[in-house]
Order: C-alpha cells, then sequence, then structure tokens
C-alpha cells in the first residue's frame, strides 16, 4: 500500500530525527510525526504491538507509559530493533527491547510511578511494517498512585500538549468502544488543539468487548460524534490473549475475521483493521510531511543563518591555541574600550529606547540632580538673619558700632561656602558609582573568561576608585581656595554701596529675582518650563481619589488639563509662595511623589494645605524638581528652633537692620557668584579626573596590566558554561547543515491528498481548564449529530 512516488518521505524524517536529535529541544524544530493519545487501558500499546507484529512494550497495570516513546517503523528485509541511546547495538530479541524500555523509563524516573517528558527514541526495521513515526505517549489517569505527585492528571496532560499542540503533528486519539465517547479524554484534548479537525484521527478499540446486542456502527461510518478524518475500529488481543502468548498474526487473523463475520461492520470490513489503520497512517503522514515540508525548510535555513556567525567564531578558536588566546584577550579588551566609551559618550548604532545610558545618567546628574542638591543646603531666611544679626553684634562686642563690619559679610560667606562641601563630595560619589555600574555593565560580556572579568574587574575598579580619591581632593581644595580669599572685587558683585541702595526695596524681591541670586537663570513669563502626565495622589477617595493629569508648568503658574490635548483645563496654580517638599515612598505604592505647599500657610489648592504630585521613576520625579527650580520654585528648608537662639529677636535698633539687610544683599550676591563658579568647575573636574581618565585607563593601561600579571594564558580559561554553550551552538549548527543536506537530496514535486470535508464537531466537550479554550463552530448536540455520510476510502485517500 502506501503513497506511491512518497514512500522516502517518511524515512527521510527519520534522517531528520537523527539529525536533529544531537542537539534535542533547542532548534525549537517540529517534525511531522503521530501522537497516539488515549486514557489508561485504551488499547494504545496493543495498536502499536499489531503495527510491528511483536510483543515489545512494557505492560502491567496503572500507567505504564511513563516516558514519551519515539517509534519509528521502517520497512527492511531484516528485522531488528534499535536505540537512540544505544547506538550501533541491533537488538533482535523483542524481549530484550521490552527490558530496555523498562530500564531506560527508570533510569530518569525511578522504580515508582513517576513520569519524565524527555523521550525514548526507538526504531524498528521489520519487512511486516509500513514507514511509519508515532508518539506513545503515557495514558491520562486520574488518581495518583504510588510516589506519584498529586497533580499527576495535570503532568501527564501537559506532556501530551507539549506534543499535540504542535501543527507538523498528527494526532491518533483512540478511545475504546465500550465507554462513552463523547466523555472520551483522547478527543477533548485533540478538540483543545485542533478545533477544526485537520489533524485528528479517531481509532476506536474493544469493539469485541462490547455489551451483547450492541455495536459502533454509526461511530464508525462518521454519523454519530463525527472526525473530519473518521473513525478506524480495530480488535486487538485480549489480556488473557496476552497473557496465553497468543501470536500477533493469529490476532490480525481473528481481527480480520471478526469484521468480515459481524453483522454491524461486515459491509465496511476492508476499511477496518490494524492493517488498514496502518496503511491510512502512512498514507496520511507522508501527505502531511509533504504539506509541512517547505515551511520546515525554511524554518531550518532561518535558524541556520542566525547560528553561522557565531558557529564559524567558534570553530576558529582553539582553546590550546597560545596565539588565539592572545587574540581573543586583545579583542576583548579593545571590545571594552568601545562598549564603555558608547555608554559615556553616546552612540547611534544601538539606541536604546527603554533605559538611560550611562552617559545620559551622569548628564542628568550634572544639570539637575546637583543644582537641585546645591539649592537644597541653603539656609532659611530666619536662621540667616539671625546669624547676620549675631555675627555683627559679636564683631561690635561693648562697643556700638557706625559702620558695617566687612568681617561679618566674611564670615556668613564662609560659612555658606563651607557648606557647599557635602552636595559636592556627593556629587563626586554618584558620578563614580555609575562609572562603577558601566562597568559591570560592560564586564559582563566577558562571562566566557571568568579569570579575566574577575581581574578586569578588580583592576578598573581600583582605577576607577583612584580617580574619585583624587577628584576628591580636588573638590576639596576648590572649595578651599574659595574660602582662601573673598573677592569683593569681582565685576558681578554689587558692593556695599549699591547694598546699602537695595534696602529700601528688599521687600519687593520677585521670584525672578531670588532665582538670580541663587545662580538659577530666571526663565521669561513666556516660556512653557515642562509639561507632562502627573498623578494627584492626596485627594480622597469620597472626592474622587487619585488622577492623573496632564501638567503645564510655566515661569509664573502650574496648570493642569484632563488630558494632552490642553483643551479641558482643570485649575491653575500661581508659584508666588510655593516651596517644594520631598514625601517617602509608600510601601503600597510603585511611584514617586513630591508636595507643593504655600510658605504662608494658605490652602493651594481647594481645601488641601499641599499638593501631593506622583509620577513613574525617579528620573521623572528628578527632572520636575528641576523644572520647579528653574521656575522658581525652591525646596523646603530645614528651620533650626533652638533654646534662646531658634528665632531672630525682635529688632529694634534701626541701624543694626539696616547692616543686616546690606550683609544679607551682599552674601546673595557674591554665593550667587560661588554657586555659578561651582556649577560650572565641578563638572569639568569631574570630566577630566574621572570620566576622561578612567576611559584613557581602558583604552590605553588595562591590557598592560593584564600582561604584567604574567598570567594570560590562565586569564583565558573558558568558563564550563561557556564550553558546553560552543560545543551546543557547533553541535547544533552541525545537526542543521546535515538536516539541511537531507532534504535537499529529496524532492517534493509529486501529488497529495486533500483533506476531507469539514464535519460538525461541536459535540466534544472542551478539556481540563487548565487548558486553553478556542472558539469553535457549529451546533450539533451530543447523540444528534447532523448526518454525515461516510465516504469510500478512495474519496480520503486516493491511490496515485
Amino acid at each position: 500500500m502506501g503513497n506511491c512516488g512518497m514512500e522516502d518521505l517518511i524515512p527521510l524524517v527519520n534522517r531528520l530525527q537523527d539529525a536533529l536529535s544531537t542537539v534535542g529541544q533547542s532548534c525549537s524544530l517540529h517534525l511531522p510525526q503521530i501522537a497516539v493519545v488515549g486514557g489508561q487501558s485504551a488499547g494504545k500499546s496493543s495498536v502499536l504491538e499489531s503495527f510491528v507484529g511483536r510483543d515489545f512494550l512494557p505492560r502491567g497495570s496503572g500507567i505504564v507509559t511513563r516516558r514519551p516513546l519515539i517509534l519509528q517503523l521502517l520497512s527492511a528485509n531484516t528485522e531488528y530493533g534499535e536505540f537512540f541511546h544505544c547506538k550501533g547495538k541491533k537488538f533482535t530479541d523483542f524481549d530484550e527491547i521490552c527490558k530496555e524500555i523498562e530500564a531506560e523509563t527508570c533510569r530518569l524516573t525511578g522504580s515508582n510511578k513517576g513520569i519524565s517528558p524527555v523521550p525514548i527514541n526507538l526504531r524498528i526495521y521489520s519487512p511486516n511494517v509500513l514507514n511509519l513515526t508515532l508518539v506513545d505517549l503515557p495514558g491520562i489517569t486520574k488518581v495518583p498512585v504510588g510516589d506519584q505527585p498529586a497533580d499527576i492528571e495535570y503532568q501527564i496532560r501537559d506532556m501530551i500538549m507539549q506534543f499535540i499542540c504542535k501543527e507538523n503533528c498528527l494526532i491518533l486519539a483512540v478511545t475504546p468502544a465500550n465507554t462513552d465517547l463523547a466523555n472520551s479524554d483522547a478527543l477533548k484534548l485533540a478538540k483543545d488543539v485542533d478545533p477544526q479537525g485537520q489533524r485528528t484521527i479517531g481509532v476506536i478499540t474493544k469493539l469485541d468487548l462490547m455489551d451483547e446486542g450492541t455495536d459502533a456502527r454509526n461511530i464508525l461510518e462518521n454519523r454519530l460524534l463525527p472526525l473530519r478524518r473518521g473513525y478506524i475500529g480495530v480488535v486487538n488481543r485480549s489480556q488473557k490473549d496476552i497473557a496465553g502468548k497468543k501470536d500477533i498474526e493469529a490476532a490480525l487473523l481473528a481481527e480480520k475475521k471478526f469484521f468480515l463475520s459481524h453483522p454491524a461492520y461486515k459491509h465496511m470490513a476492508e476499511s477496518m483493521g490494524t492493517p488498514y489503520l496502518q496503511s491510512i497512517l502512512n498514507q496520511q503522514l507522508t501527505n502531511h510531511i509533504r504539506e509541512t515540508l517547505p515551511a520546515f525548510r525554511s524554518h531550518l535555513q532561518s535558524q541556520l543563518l542566525g547560528l553561522s556567525k557565531e558557529a564559524e567564531e567558534y570553530k576558529q578558536y582553539s582553546c590550546d591555541d597560545p596565539a588565539r588566546r592572545t587574540k581573543t584577550l586583545l579583542q576583548s579588551v579593545q571590545r571594552l574600550a568601545v562598549d564603555f566609551e558608547k555608554l559615556i559618550e553616546g552612540s547611534g548604532d544601538k539606541v536604546d529606547t527603554v533605559n538611560l545610558s550611562a552617559g545620559a545618567k551622569i548628564n542628568r546628574i550634572f544639570h539637575e540632580r546637583f543644582p537641585y542638591e546645591l539649592v537644597k543646603i541653603e539656609l532659611d531666611e530666619k536662621k540667616l538673619r539671625r546669624e547676620i544679626n549675631y555675627a555683627i553684634r559679636n564683631i561690635h562686642g561693648i562697643r556700638t558700632g557706625l559702620f558695617t563690619p566687612d568681617k561679618a559679610f566674611e564670615a556668613i560667606v564662609k560659612k555658606q561656602i563651607s557648606s557647599l562641601e557635602g552636595p559636592c563630595i556627593q556629587f563626586v560619589d554618584m558620578v563614580s558609582q555609575e562609572l562603577i555600574t558601566t562597568l559591570y555593565q560592560c564586564i559582563n560580556k566577558l562571562s566566557s573568561f571568568p579569570k579575566l572579568q574577575d581581574e578586569t574587574e578588580r583592576i578598573v575598579t581600583t582605577e576607577i576608585r583612584e580617580q574619585e580619591s583624587k577628584c576628591r581632593e580636588q573638590v576639596l581644595l576648590l572649595i578651599d581656595i574659595q574660602l582662601a580669599y573673598i573677592n569683593t572685587k569681582h565685576e558681578d558683585f554689587i558692593g556695599f554701596t549699591n547694598a546699602q541702595q537695595t534696602y529700601n526695596q528688599s521687600n519687593k524681591k520677585t521670584v525672578a529675582g531670588m532665582a538670580g541670586n541663587h545662580g538659577v537663570a530666571a526663565p521669561s513669563r513666556l516660556i512653557v518650563v515642562r509639561k507632562g502626565w502627573l498623578t494627584i495622589s492626596n485627594i480622597g477617595i469620597m472626592k474622587g481619589g487619585a488622577k492623573e493629569y496632564w501638567f503645564i508648568l510655566s515661569a509664573e503658574s502650574l496648570s493642569w488639563f484632563k488630558d494632552d490635548e490642553e483643551k479641558e483645563k482643570k485649575y491653575m496654580l500661581p508659584l508666588d509662595n510655593l516651596k517644594l517638599r520631598d514625601v517617602e515612598k509608600s510601601f503600597m505604592s510603585s511611584k514617586f511623589v513630591f508636595a507643593i505647599f504655600n510658605t504662608e500657610l494658605r490652602n493651594v489648592y481647594k481645601d488641601y494645605k499641599c499638593l501631593e504630585l506622583a509620577c513613574y521613576s525617579q528620573e521623572e520625579l528628578d527632572s520636575w524638581k528641576a523644572s520647579l527650580l528653574q521656575a522658581g520654585v525652591y525646596p523646603e528648608k530645614v528651620t533650626v528652633d533652638g533654646q534662646g537662639n531658634g528665632a531672630l529677636e525682635n529688632c529694634t535698633d534701626p541701624q543694626l537692620e539696616r547692616q543686616v539687610e546690606t550683609i544679607r544683599n551682599l552674601v546673595d550676591s557674591y554665593m550667587s557668584i560661588i554657586y555659578k563658579t561651582v556649577k560650572d568647575v565641578m563638572p569639568k573636574t569631574i570630566m577630566h579626573l574621572m570620566i576622561n581618565s578612567v576611559k584613557e585607563f581602558i583604552s590605553s593601561e588595562l591590557l598592560a596590566q593584564l600582561y604584567a600579571l604574567g598570567e594570560c594564558s590562565a586569564l583565558m580559561d573558558e568558563s564550563t558554561e561557556q564550553q558546553q554553550h560552543r560545543e551546543e551552538v557547533l553541535r547544533k549548527h552541525a545537526a542543521l547543515k546535515e538536516a539541511l543536506s537531507v532534504i535537499g537530496k529529496f524532492s517534493t514535486s509529486t501529488c497529495t491528498t486533500p483533506l476531507p470535508p469539514p464535519v460538525d464537531s461541536s459535540w466534544i466537550r472542551p478539556s481540563s481548564p487548565t487548558l486553553p479554550k478556542k472558539p469553535v463552530t457549529g451546533g450539533g448536540v451530543r447523540g444528534h449529530a447532523p448526518s454525515v455520510p461516510r465516504l469510500p476510502c478512495s474519496y480520503y485517500f486516493p491511490e496515485h
């Protein structure tokens, strides 16, 4: 029988199975095959043994098939079996094949009733078989036995689904005739993955065990509970026949006699029985292979193309060649230097659209985090005036001073300059930590060589720490330089005369003037500083709860709209007298929050004293803070409430009040110069002493220091994982090439058989709730399916 002109297709797939079996499932390639699915004791093993004509499968009570068995049947003149795990060994005794299956099963699953998805590959050559490739799967069970886990039913279902969900797999759904077909586990699983019935073939076993007066004629004629590919009935040996060692050839004769003599089946005896089932499976598998082979070849080619470059590199690499090791070391260090520089300087080669690069993060530290930290450390107005007051009075002592003492100005300015030390050191630490994080990101690519990775990390990290120390010293030196000489002749300094002239205007300072005094450019009133989404998080549930709005920050107000079309304005909040306060992130929330409040304790929004605004990341939070700072909304200052020194005493001396105000204006003017200088010089210092130095070190000094260790050969020792990965890639590459070579020798320009027409299979109810449901068309009712006449065999499988 068989499909003429295509006899070699199934052996072709078997050769592909051999070629790809060396790489297991790592290729994600699904070869055409037939999966045998059914409940326990449904007769699956008996059907397979009838195909071979030999007893070779383990038998017993409960679950016997505990690992998938990939059975390749090949027509040959001699009869023997081969296991893939016993290459080169021929099994001519089929009892030995049975024992080997049991031993190999127990090797992975133990002697009890555990299961494993790792298949056993068995190839049987015989003159009594047609070319077939089948997968015998564990029978579906409901109750765990022995040491089986409680979820054994779901484990078996998952294992079966791994095979039958593949589009290249035909499903042989085996159901005993003496059970309710509508409750067939095999048909339910097939329905889940093949709702249109294009891959499902029904097999009805144990027809001889049905109750007297009943038969399965309507099922086998595909009238009741129809399938697109129909049903085939078989009669296997009974347990008594198996125990009595009844010959399978005799059983096949008895099966043929059963169908010819049974009044319900004799009119279709030619399309029933094990030999007919075997020939039909051969034809359908052959046709299925023919249809799927072009797509399978394309899949092979795409996988081979993806591996070619990596495999070529591994072929040229020899772990024992000193020259090759040296070259790989040099290339690895050069790649590290290039990757590090790209992450710092930016690159247009591969732009990350998900995360900020190291360079972008350092830029944010330079221009957002550092200016914000500088403003945060300023003293509040009351404390500053109190210190100026005490400085003036302490300098005068018991005498009454007629002039404003410049020493008071110098003392206050030096104290303010000294307070910059903390933010500047923190600035250095942040950049240093970012460089180390960038280094870790780059050296992860050296994981193939653990010793090289460890030594590179140690050497470069040490260099970063050394440069960080130098940078700290330079920063402290810059602050000491500013403390060493207070330059009151600076061109941007207002001087004492101008300071006294501003006394009467002290109460008219604008937000823009405050921004100028702090070294932050005052934005134009017409310019929008920032736009973006923020969530107002402190609105109670009774008033609508937290909501997200589109915010627009300008130089004079903060407005929010319903959405980013900016048509429906919800509110506009003037920036006068507003301050910024950090809000600690709550345990249950994933958002980052800050608050805006009025310094005069007025309500900010409706009856709320403050407005808590939330965003989704620390980067957004820092950016909003920097934008608010630019618009003149400054962080909340920490006030000192001491006993007797906590508040400025009422000043009734007009002369002292005038001197305090004069020095206050002078301090503002001079510190604005300092802030501008520090914000300009600090990034340059760090760029020169840390970032550029580390880049230069990696590109020019790292290789020399690695060589100085005197262990260059040991540095290039591969990790076990890398060795396994290289071997797997080369093995997979060779298997794919061999598979393509096998396909290339075969022509697919042969005929095939069309699928039977669709039938109403809605009678099959969905299976386990854990399995995915798929929509099913049709409306048949169990027991009342539409009459679908069984077409002649020549329609389904015409001879070519």
